[in-house]
């Protein structure tokens, strides 16, 4: 497990484009024996996950809001700090760099020198935002999580 908090500032990494592309579509194992559990309200999860000949680490992040129960963030990092991908659920629009405004749900996507900061509508091959599993699950398909983790649903999940 990484040696830092989900919510500690660090500095951005710049990855050209094709390298962010090429690290969202590798195929990502969850090598580990621990079990998980969704996270509760306010609560947040991180699970290492790997490329299949382990040079490249990234990291499957589940935060919860603390009061509203469909407020849900789930997202892709690689080296650490790069966000390839996030859905955000149950949060507020999204205003892009360019002013436009995204409601929630919205699927950010990293962007050249923008980083996470573009979201879009999340894409049809998200089967139903309300199943904040479903997302989780259709999340992972969609960063190419192959060997997913061992995540048990919550009460409220």
């Amino acid at each position: 497990m990484p040696d830092f908090s989900i919510n500690e500032k660090v500095t951005p990494m710049n990855l050209t484009q094709r390298e962010a592309d090429s690290l969202l579509k590798l195929d990502k194992h969850y090598m580990g024996n621990e079990q998980f559990s969704f996270p509760g309200l306010g609560g947040a999860l991180r699970i290492p996950l790997y490329s299949n000949d382990r040079r490249e680490e990234f990291s499957l992040d589940i935060t919860r809001g603390r009061i509203a129960l469909r407020k849900n963030t789930f997202q892709t990092r690689a080296r650490r700090v790069v966000i390839l991908a996030r859905v955000d659920i149950g949060g507020p629009m999204h205003r892009k760099p360019d002013g436009k405004a995204i409601p929630c749900p919205h699927l950010h996507i990293y962007r050249e020198g923008w980083d996470d900061k573009w979201a879009i509508p999340l894409p049809n091959n998200f089967k139903n935002y309300r199943d904040a599993w479903q997302t989780l699950t259709d999340f992972m398909d969609y960063c190419q999580v192959v060997t997913k983790p061992p995540i048990q649903p919550g009460l409220f999940t």
